[in-house]
């Protein structure tokens, strides 16, 4: 359970923290992996990202973009998204879950 004075930043580091821990590196993938996510990982910031029916939400940005896409957390669902870049923002696509997993993903 999070303590209950920790900032929603905290909060969103320590579970990041717990995966990072409990993320399996058993072969070069994995590692490398992990490694790419930690070179990735960001101070979380707060980003509106757009959601399918025009649609947006307040989220915590968790990684830097690559251009590409970027992981958020979502702090009303509890989990990590990846999302794509657009010219409005960052869009979910439906990949949820852990941020090394739709880290991963792509």
């Amino acid at each position: 359970m999070f303590d209950p004075n920790l900032s929603i930043e905290d909060r969103i580091k320590d579970i990041i923290r717990r995966e990072i821990d409990e993320y399996e590196t058993d072969t070069e993938q994995t590692l490398a992996t992990l490694d790419a996510f930690r070179a990735a990982f960001q101070q979380p910031q707060r980003v509106t990202v757009h959601f399918a029916g025009g649609t947006t939400r307040d989220c915590w940005s968790v990684t830097r973009s690559d251009g590409t896409y970027r992981v958020v957390y979502l702090p009303v669902a509890g989990y990590f998204a990846l999302c794509v870049e657009s010219n409005f923002g960052p869009k979910d696509i439906g990949v949820h879950g852990s941020a090394i997993g739709c880290f991963s993903s792509v």
